[in-house]
C-alpha cells in the first residue's frame, strides 16, 4: 500500500468522507492547485467539498507528512545504536499516533545524564534487573556484590537500582497511558496569584486563587491563566490526584509484598512525583492548549471573515475624517476609485473649538468634489465630530457613517502606507484609510495584518504559525469568493487571488501601468513569469468589467467558456443575449452538457452565474446612528435601551459600542431568550442591536449589556 494510499484512508476514517474523494482531493492540493481553486473549479473531483472540508484535508495530510519525517529520524536514530529490530521498525512504520510513536521511541531517545544513567555507568543495572524481578530474597546480600569505590555502601548501590527502575517505569508505554487516563479523566487546573504580586497583577484578580476540572475549562479561561504565568502574576497546576495514579501504577509493577516489593514500590512514587508526572503534565498543558488555540483561532477566523466581507459603500465619492481633539480632525476627499483629490485638517474640538468655520469647510468640500458619503473614524472625538457633521445643511442627499478604526494607525505607520502615500505623514494616510475602509471593507483592509485588527481575544498567546496560517486562508478566501477587478486591484489585494502570491500580483500591477488596462483575461498571459499553472488557479476569480468577452466580467472560469458558447449557439444567440435575458437561459437543457469532464456541479454554477455575472455576493451597507446625548460611560445608567454595533465576538459573548469609546460586553447568557452554546449562531460583526445596559463600573471601564432584555 502506497504511502499516499494509506494517509487518504486515515483521513477518511477521521473526516467522515469517502476515500475517494480525500485522494482526488489530496492529488490536486499536490499538483498545486489552492482550496478556493479546488472548491469552486474542480467539484466533480472533490465531490462537492466546501473550502471547510478542503482545508481540513490540507492540514491533515500536512500533519502526516511531518509524522512520516519525524519517524524517519526515529529510525534512523535507533539504526545507529544498532538496537533496530524488524519488530520494532515495523511498530514504528505503522505508527500514525503522534504520542504513541514518541512512546516507543522513548526507551532509546539521546539523553542528558539522568540519575539512572549515573548508575548504569557504576553498573547497577544488572542489580535493578534483580530487584525490578521481585523473586530473590536477601537482598543486601546480592547488594554486596555490586560494593565498588564508586559505590562504597548497599544503600548507595540499592539506591542506584531504585533510580534505574524510576527511569524504566517513566519509560514504560503502559505507565504513561496510566497517567494519561488519570489527566483526562480527574485532572485540575489551579490557578494562585505569585507572592507579592497582587497589586500589580489586578487584571489576574480572578485567578488569584482557582481551580476547577481541567477538562472543562474553557478555551478563554485557560488562555487567560496561562497569559498571567507568562506574565509572572500567577501559578498554574494541573494535576490529577497523585495517590490513585501512584496506586494505579503499583498494580502494574510492583509484585507481591517482599523486600524487592518495596524498592520497586519506592522507585515507582519516585518515578510518577519526578519524571512521569511532570512529562505528562507538560504533554497534557500542551494538549490543553492546542485545543484552546484551535478555538482561540476559530473564533478570530470566524470574526476577520465577517469583518472582511462587511458590507461596502461602493465607488462613491468619500470624505473621510480621521477625528481628534488639540491635534485637529484630518480630512481628505477621496473619488470613486479612493484616490485622494484633497486634504486638510479642521479645529472643531477643544482647544481651539472652530465649529462655524469646520462646518462651513465640511459643506464647501462637499459641494466642490460632489461628496457623496462621509466616514468618521470611531476613535477619540467621534461621536462630537459626529454632532458636527450632523447639524451642517447639505444640498445633496448624502449618508454619514461611523467606520471602526482598529488597525488604521497600524497601517498608517506600515511600508505598505509609506509606498502608497510617500509624501503624506500618519495622520493623513489614516484618514484616507478610515475613507476606503468604507467604500470597500475587503480591498483596504488585506493591507493590514489581521492581528491588528482588532477582532480577536488572546491573538499574541495562541500559536503564531497556526493563526497566521488560519487567517490567511481566511483572507484568500474572502477576496477569492469575491473576486476582484484586474484593472483597479491593489498589489496586496492581488497577492491573495489564488495561485498568484506577492511576486505575481507586483507583476501585474507593473504590466498595467507599462501597457494599460487589461482588456481579456488571455492578456494575463503576457505577465512576467505568469504561466498557464498561475493562470489557471487566478482567471476565474479576477474581472474585466469593460472586456469584449462579457464572462471576462464573471466567475465562469476561462477552460469553461466554450461551454457557454456552445449553450448560446444551440440556442441560436450570442452569450451577451444569454447573459441578458433571462427566458433565453431559462431553455437552457444543462444535462446535454454533461461529460467525462465537466458535471452537473460546474454546469449548475456556470448557469447561476450567467444569472448574475460578476454580482458583489455582499451585502448593502447600511447607516447606523448612536443614542443622542450619550458621549461617556458617565452617561450610561442601567436600565437604559439604546442602540449597539456589535464590535468582537468572542466564546463567551459579544462586545458592543454604544458610542461611549469604552464596549460593553453582552455575556452570552443574555445573549438571546434560549440556551445559545456558540454568540455567533445568533450575532455577526457589525451588526446594529437594541441592548439594555445592565451595570456600569466607570472606575474598571466595564458596561455590562443585554439583548435579550431590551427585546
Amino acid at each position: 500500500m502506497s504511502q499516499l494510499h494509506k494517509h487518504c484512508e486515515i483521513i477518511a476514517r477521521e473526516l467522515n468522507i469517502p476515500q475517494g474523494q480525500i485522494t482526488n482531493t489530496v492529488k490536486l492540493l499536490n499538483e498545486g492547485a489552492t482550496v478556493p481553486f479546488i472548491s469552486r473549479y474542480r467539484k466533480e473531483q472533490t465531490g462537492s467539498l466546501d473550502e471547510v472540508a478542503i482545508g481540513a484535508i490540507q492540514e491533515r495530510y500536512g500533519k502526516l507528512e511531518e509524522l512520516e519525517k519525524r519517524k524517519e529520524t526515529i529510525l534512523s536514530t535507533i539504526e545507529e545504536q544498532g538496537k533496530l529490530t524488524p519488530e520494532l521498525k515495523a511498530r514504528i512504520v505503522n505508527c500514525y499516533n503522534p504520542t504513541e510513536l514518541e512512546d516507543i521511541y522513548l526507551p532509546y531517545k539521546p539523553k542528558r545524564r539522568t540519575k539512572a544513567t549515573i548508575a548504569k555507568e557504576k553498573g547497577l543495572e544488572p542489580l535493578a534487573a534483580i530487584v525490578m524481578k521481585q523473586e530473590l530474597k536477601g537482598l543486601e546480600g546480592i547488594a554486596q556484590r555490586f560494593i565498588t569505590a564508586e559505590v562504597p555502601t548497599v544503600d548507595e548501590a540499592l539506591a542506584g537500582a531504585r533510580d534505574i527502575i524510576a527511569e524504566w517505569v517513566s519509560e514504560s508505554e503502559r505507565a504513561r497511558n496510566t497517567v494519561r487516563n488519570h489527566f483526562q479523566k480527574q485532572a485540575v487546573i489551579r490557578s494562585k496569584v505569585v507572592k507579592g504580586k497582587d497589586a500589580e497583577g489586578e487584571k489576574f484578580s480572578d485567578y488569584f486563587a482557582w481551580e476547577e476540572s481541567a477538562k472543562k475549562c474553557p478555551s478563554h479561561r485557560f488562555l487567560a491563566m496561562q497569559r498571567g504565568q507568562d506574565e509572572g502574576y500567577l501559578k498554574v497546576n494541573i494535576n490529577p490526584v497523585a495517590e490513585a495514579a501512584v496506586e494505579d501504577l503499583n498494580k502494574i509493577f510492583v509484585k507481591g509484598w517482599g523486600e524487592a516489593s518495596e524498592h520497586v514500590q519506592e522507585a515507582v512514587a519516585d518515578s510518577y512525583k519526578r519524571l512521569i508526572e511532570p512529562s505528562i503534565e507538560n504533554e497534557y498543558t500542551a494538549e490543553l492548549k492546542s485545543k484552546a488555540d484551535e478555538e482561540a483561532i476559530r473564533v478570530f477566523a470566524e470574526n476577520l471573515r465577517q469583518l472582511l466581507l462587511s458590507s461596502p459603500l461602493g465607488q462613491l465619492s468619500v470624505l473621510a475624517i480621521d477625528p481628534g481633539y488639540r491635534t485637529g480632525c484630518k480630512l481628505v476627499c477621496l473619488d470613486q476609485q479612493g484616490n485622494m483629490l484633497h486634504n486638510e485638517t479642521i479645529y472643531p474640538h477643544p482647544p481651539q473649538s472652530e465649529q462655524g468655520k469646520a462646518m462651513s469647510k465640511i459643506s464647501q468640500l462637499v459641494e466642490m468634489y460632489k461628496i457623496d458619503a462621509i466616514a468618521i473614524g470611531n476613535g477619540t472625538a467621534s461621536r462630537e465630530t459626529e454632532s458636527v457633521v450632523k447639524r451642517i445643511h447639505f444640498n445633496r442627499d448624502l449618508r454619514v457613517f461611523v467606520v471602526s478604526e482598529d488597525g488604521a494607525s497600524i497601517y498608517s505607520a506600515s511600508a505598505v502606507a509609506r509606498e502608497e502615500f510617500p509624501e503624506y505623514d500618519v495622520t493623513v494616510r489614516g484618514a484616507i484609510s478610515i475613507g476606503r475602509r468604507l467604500m470597500d471593507p475587503l480591498a483596504e483592509l488585506v493591507k493590514i495584518d489581521p492581528k491588528s485588527i482588532g477582532v480577536g481575544q488572546y491573538q499574541h498567546d495562541v500559536d503564531q504559525t497556526r493563526l497566521k496560517a488560519g487567517l490567511d486562508s481566511v483572507v484568500e478566501s474572502c477576496v477569492n469568493h469575491v473576486g476582484v477587478n484586474l484593472n483597479t486591484a491593489s498589489k496586496h489585494l492581488l497577492t491573495y487571488i489564488s495561485g498568484l502570491g506577492p511576486q505575481l500580483a507586483k507583476n501585474i500591477v507593473e504590466h498595467r501601468k507599462a501597457n494599460g488596462p487589461f482588456k481579456s483575461r488571455s492578456e494575463l498571459k503576457k505577465v512576467a513569469r505568469l504561466g498557464d499553472k498561475a493562470f489557471e488557479q487566478a482567471a476565474g476569480f479576477l474581472r474585466i468589467t469593460e472586456a469584449e468577452n462579457p464572462l471576462d466580467n464573471s466567475a465562469v472560469h476561462p477552460e469553461s467558456y466554450h461551454i457557454v458558447e456552445k449553450m448560446a449557439k444551440d440556442l441560436g444567440c450570442t452569450v451577451s443575449d444569454l447573459l441578458k435575458d433571462e427566458q433565453l437561459r431559462a431553455k437552457i437543457e444543462i444535462k446535454n452538457y454533461v461529460n467525462d469532464k465537466v458535471g452537473l456541479p460546474t454546469l449548475k454554477d456556470i448557469t447561476a452565474e450567467l444569472a448574475k455575472p460578476g454580482r458583489d455576493p455582499r451585502k448593502g451597507i447600511k447607516v447606523f446612528e448612536f443614542a443622542e446625548g450619550i458621549f461617556s460611560v458617565n452617561d450610561l445608567k442601567p436600565g437604559m435601551v439604546i442602540p449597539g454595533i456589535v464590535t468582537n465576538i468572542t466564546n463567551f459573548g459579544a462586545f458592543v459600542d454604544v458610542g461611549v469609546k469604552q464596549d460593553g460586553l453582552v455575556h452570552i447568557s443574555n445573549l438571546a431568550n434560549k440556551y445559545v452554546s456558540n454568540p455567533n449562531e445568533v450575532v455577526t460583526l457589525h451588526q446594529h442591536v437594541k441592548v439594555k445596559v445592565l451595570e456600569v463600573d466607570a472606575q474598571r471601564k466595564r458596561i455590562q449589556l443585554s439583548i435579550k432584555d431590551a427585546e
